[in-house]
């Protein structure tokens, strides 16, 4: 138990450094960077948190050295994963030039596409899989959603929120790479039409969704507004655990103004707040509204952009005027036929 105490980096002739299943709390020293004879470093499944140092033998460290510490913000990456990051780029860059690909070219799946650039499934050093998130020049403003994420991600640390494992910058391509999440977005489960969220498993993942919030919000020193939370921004890990991503218009709160700010409206239409819409003001009662926009939709099955909404017939609007007298004509019907079920098997 305890802290990693900073006169291990007086030990200069270390060579190994096995910390793991140890209880250890705090940060990893900085001084641990002078130890350049050392070859192996295990911090892993600890409570350790904050950045982990970048030089000296942290260069080349597997990720299996920092695993199990929910808290630590970054992992640097061995030089192997940067030269696989490396290559996506390239393929990419053969791909828009319409150029044919070398033989030995494997593009990795397609797992996600967004406003600025892609998703792609790899697998890194010690077979670890990970999300490479890939900024396409292409897109106004993708560059600079990077800087945004890479910002935001690097101050944060919260079980329900996606972890950046590393970064690559450079001045043609940018990249993140994220914790890889099995289950994909709240989004593809909620619609998939062979398998159905139980109730639980909703009530579950909305209030993961409401502790990362409470974090943004409250856990930090000025209050971080994600200004675009959907079902597609929420990924699922193993175990069904929620983990909010997409950063890339979030708005840190400067300290003279802790209630809103204004920004360029880019979020996502139906979850948007009304005043961030029309004026571009955003707030964490903006994060808020979007979340009960969010929560209507896992109960209802419903999305907010769905045909059925025109002129001023909205999902907030629907669910108000049915409940609580027509509960039924609201809740997904998938939910109710599970429930039946449950109660002729007791």
């Amino acid at each position: 138990q305890g802290s990693i105490p900073d006169s291990i980096g007086d030990l200069i002739n270390l060579k190994s450094l096995n910390l793991s299943n140890n209880n250890l709390s705090g940060t990893i020293p900085i001084s641990l960077e002078k130890l350049l004879d050392l070859k192996d470093i295990n911090v892993s499944f600890n409570k350790l948190e904050g950045e982990i140092p970048r030089e000296g033998p942290f260069r080349n460290l597997s990720v299996k050295s920092f695993e199990g510490n929910e808290l630590l913000c970054e992992i640097v990456l061995p030089l192997s994963t940067i030269f696989m990051i490396v290559m996506i780029l390239l393929i990419l860059r053969y791909q828009k030039r319409g150029k044919p690909l070398p033989n030995d070219a494997n593009m990795p799946p397609l797992i996600g596409k967004g406003g600025f650039g892609s998703v792609y499934k790899a697998i890194i050093q010690d077979g670890m899989e990970v999300a490479v998130k890939v900024f396409d020049p292409q897109y106004e403003g993708a560059f600079k959603s990077f800087d945004i994420e890479c910002d935001v991600m690097k101050r944060i640390c919260h079980r329900n929120l996606i972890k950046i494992i590393s970064s690559y910058s450079n001045d043609d391509f940018k990249a993140l790479v994220l914790e890889y999440m099995p289950h994909g977005s709240l989004e593809k489960c909620l619609y998939l039409s062979n398998y159905i969220l139980d109730i639980f498993q909703r009530l579950d993942i909305m209030i993961d969704v409401a502790s990362a919030l409470e974090y943004l919000h409250f856990g930090y020193s000025a209050p971080i507004i994600h200004c675009d939370l959907k079902p597609s921004n929420v990924l699922l890990d193993d175990n069904m655990v929620a983990h909010l991503s997409d950063f890339g218009m979030a708005k840190p709160l400067l300290e003279e103004d802790q209630s809103l700010t204004q920004t360029q409206t880019l979020a996502t239409i139906g979850y948007m707040a009304p005043e961030y819409g029309r004026e571009g003001r955003v707030s964490t009662n903006g994060d808020v509204y979007s979340f009960g926009i969010m929560l209507m939709e896992i109960f209802t099955r419903t999305k907010p952009t769905d045909e059925i909404f025109s002129g001023e017939m909205t999902l907030k609007r629907w669910v108000n005027d049915l409940l609580p007298i027509s509960v039924m004509e609201v809740v997904d019907a998938n939910l109710l036929s599970q429930e039946d079920e449950h109660f002729t098997t007791k």
